[in-house]
């Protein structure tokens, strides 16, 4: 059941709320349950934290090796009381997890809750401090502990303003990564109170504290303290230091740009991978693409749609303001019926749910919607789509373009952060492997998409287009390199 043991020169943990394939709502899934993996190729033994989330018990065992005993229980202070978790080890697609059991806290199977609050937070509080405890039971202590986005942010902040915490502040170097800066956990300062955190961790006199506009920031606390910050995209690096990208945080962000690294994030090829994609009813690749014309039907078939030969234009992603869905639905409808056929396929707000709902029942023979996101429709997705669409007001670096590349989906996206770093224009260059716009606007979404469909209909062009796609190399390779220097810079410098 156990790996079988190996000698690593550095101990990583990565601390998050959720790591595919166990528990997933978006990209930042995706890159915990990926870079540890990565890691171990640079001699790094790194490790996940994950909250056992219901089904997460269930699923990890079903899918690799979950220990039917716990190792142990910690204990967590939080609001004057201390919360039990029982600490689960599993061993997962080449992922060794600890898996923190404590029904109490983790009860929702959505993970992240709809309104943020103080007491919505506690989950992610007892996520955050769990890393200080778990050596007690695991017998294995890291020299890093590596948060993920505002929800672990108050693990390297606790280091240095926690009561109790802040003692362990020689024990370990933080590395903090920014997956989105528009959430910051935000919260009623008084809160700080029944956390564990001293007075001078808000401070209205001391910009050095998480005090923000007379709020608690917990993501600005972990930006103040950790010994390095990340972001998942060189572009997105840049843009998160001006008032436009930095939601107020802009300032903070480029006062300590000192310890700022834009890395771009990979593609578990491992699992996106049209040569070896088990959810697919045929595979394909690049010297046979005889298998990419089964899964269009297939994907037909799932929409009950009749082959006619009009493009697939194909959306996956969350259904939310950042992601353009109001200028997409708009610029869709101008170009429907006739031009392509469309499938949605995500959740979001109830009011982007019904856009969306509404919109697909407009176009019936056009445009198919699945308002969830289902893994396995989504593999189909990409293979048996022609255009993937990300009009994304902003996008840290996104990872849809990237499994695109690899199922010789061609995307048509904004030029903004990630997307501006992945995507070679294909008007612009021989190696193009996908069409930008920069303008965030409906008639900018319109011609970019009319390009790619343009496109579509030379087949010498198109085939070209495809094949640089997939030749892409969005492998976790270079990026846990990246990493792997880091955490041995920070290491040198202490």
């Amino acid at each position: 059941m156990m790996m079988a043991p190996k000698s690593f020169s550095m101990k990583v943990l990565h601390t998050a709320p959720e790591c595919a394939p166990l528990a997933k709502k978006g990209g930042l899934g995706d890159v915990v349950g990926a870079l540890p993996k990565a890691l171990h190729k640079h001699d790094i033994d790194a490790r996940v934290l994950l909250p056992a989330w219901p089904g997460v018990l269930e699923k990890a065992n079903a899918l690799g090796s979950l220990n039917p005993s716990p190792l142990g229980q910690i204990s967590v202070a939080l609001n004057w009381r201390a919360w039990n978790a029982q600490v689960y080890e599993a061993f997962v697609n080449g992922l060794h997890l600890y898996l923190l059991d404590q029904p109490e806290l983790f009860n929702d199977a959505d993970i992240y809750p709809e309104n943020i609050n103080a007491l919505s937070a506690l989950p992610f509080l007892f996520l955050s401090f769990a890393p200080f405890e778990l050596p007690s039971v695991t017998g294995w202590k890291p020299q890093f502990l590596h948060a993920h986005d505002w929800t672990t942010a108050a693990l390297p902040a606790a280091l240095r303003w926690h009561r109790y915490y802040s003692s362990f502040n020689g024990d370990y170097d933080t590395v903090f990564t920014i997956h989105n800066l528009a959430h910051q956990g935000l919260f009623d300062h008084t809160a700080i109170n029944g956390w564990g955190f001293s007075p001078a961790a808000f401070s209205s006199l001391d910009m050095n504290s998480m005090e923000f506009y007379g709020q608690l920031n917990f993501m600005k606390g972990a930006l103040l303290t950790a010994e390095a910050i990340t972001t998942v995209s060189p572009s997105y690096s840049w843009d998160i230091q001006t008032p436009n990208g930095g939601f107020g945080l802009d300032g903070v962000v480029s006062s300590h740009k000192s310890k700022l690294r834009g890395i771009i994030n990979g593609v578990d090829y491992d699992v996106w991978n049209p040569a070896i994609d088990p959810m697919l009813p045929s595979r394909y690749f690049p010297a046979n693409m005889k298998g990419k014309e089964i899964c269009r039907k297939a994907l037909l078939d799932e929409c009950g749609w009749a082959e006619d030969e009009r493009p697939i234009v194909i959306f996956v992603g969350r259904l939310t303001e950042q992601k353009g869905i109001d200028i997409m639905l708009e610029g869709l409808d101008s170009l429907l019926p006739d031009s392509f056929k469309a499938v949605i396929i995500g959740s979001g707000s109830e009011l982007y749910n019904r856009k969306v709902q509404d919109f697909a029942q407009g176009y019936p023979g056009s445009v198919h919607a699945i308002l969830e996101f289902s893994e396995k429709k989504a593999h189909l997705a990409y293979a048996g789509g022609d255009i993937l669409i990300m009009p994304s007001l902003f996008e840290p670096c996104g990872i849809s373009q990237l499994i695109a590349f690899k199922y010789g989906t061609i995307p048509v996206a904004r030029a903004t952060g990630g997307l501006a770093d992945t995507i070679i224009d294909a008007d612009g260059s021989a190696d193009g492997t996908g069409f930008l716009f920069s303008e965030y606007s409906i008639e900018e979404f319109r011609k970019a998409l009319r390009r790619a469909l343009s496109a579509k209909k030379v087949p010498e062009l198109w085939e070209r287009i495809v094949a640089n796609a997939m030749r892409s190399d969005f492998s976790w390779d270079a990026s846990a390199k990246a990493y792997a220097d880091l955490y041995h810079s920070v290491m040198l410098s202490d």
